[in-house]
């Protein structure tokens, strides 16, 4: 598990949003089991408080969950995996849009070089699998 932590954010919310990138990607499996919230603290080397914080925060919000004493797991619920996936999307786009209209590129114009790219960078990624 590697996280990279930038100095503007809290370090439990990164460790939350690696993990909501871990599961809209698939990386993280319906169902997977997680490492123990110690274990998480040892391998990012961070408190092991901020490590109890991030999985109480991602419990509350529906990502993983804890069945009596046994390891924490990521969540089953398709809902939550998809609201997920278009949060990270939504942010993506929002930045990209930020970027875009600081320049004044007309829409149709983004639209176009945005499905050119897409396509390219899919054809890219085919040829380097």
């Amino acid at each position: 598990m590697n996280v990279k932590f930038n100095n503007r954010d809290p370090v439990y919310i990164q460790v939350i949003q690696h993990f909501k990138e871990q599961i809209a990607t698939g990386v993280f499996e319906p169902g997977q089991e997680i490492p123990s919230r110690r274990e998480l603290a040892n391998r990012l080397k961070i408190n092991p408080n901020t490590a109890q914080r991030a999985y109480k925060e991602m419990e509350e919000q529906g990502l993983i969950y804890t069945e009596r004493n046994l390891p924490s797991r990521i969540t089953k619920d398709e809902a939550v995996i998809k609201v997920v996936r278009e949060e990270l999307i939504v942010e993506a786009v929002n930045s990209f849009i930020a970027s875009v209209q600081s320049i004044n590129i007309p829409l149709d114009e983004v639209l176009d070089l945005v499905k050119k790219k897409y396509e390219t960078f899919q054809d890219e990624q085919g040829e380097n699998s």
